[in-house]
């Protein structure tokens, strides 16, 4: 699976901006996808994740209450709606893909296997 991040930007504290993460290839329904970020000078962070099929939801606890994790399997897509941004949310974020064979849901960026470009979110203060 092939996957695409978009919808990044510069946005003021306090505003909503939505994520998308489109895939290309067979067999999207079976994949859980999760949302990553890195800011400057930091290591990757696990933000949120679906789960395959019935779609579990995931949430990192800085972003509990406030994002919101979606998917649409008809359009091959994954959202992120992030409401109430802050500066600290500034961040490139990745959308990855977790392979099929596995059952559970990881917030470990070694427990995905595909990998989509990240696209840039800057919150302004």
């Amino acid at each position: 699976v092939q996957l695409q991040a978009s919808g990044g930007g510069l946005v003021q504290a306090g505003e909503s901006r939505r994520l998308s993460c489109s895939a290309s290839g067979r067999g999207f329904i079976d994949y859980s996808v999760a949302w990553f970020r890195q800011a400057p000078g930091k290591e990757r962070e696990f933000v949120s994740a679906v789960k395959y099929g019935v779609g579990t939801t995931y949430y990192s606890d800085f972003v509990k209450g406030r994002f919101t994790i979606s998917r649409d399997n008809d359009k091959k897509t994954v959202y992120l709606q992030m409401n109430s941004l802050q500066p600290e949310d500034t961040a490139v974020y990745y959308c990855a893909a977790r392979d099929p064979s596995y059952a559970v849901v990881s917030s470990d960026v070694r427990g995905y296997d595909y990998w989509g470009p990240g696209t840039l979110v800057t919150v302004s203060s």
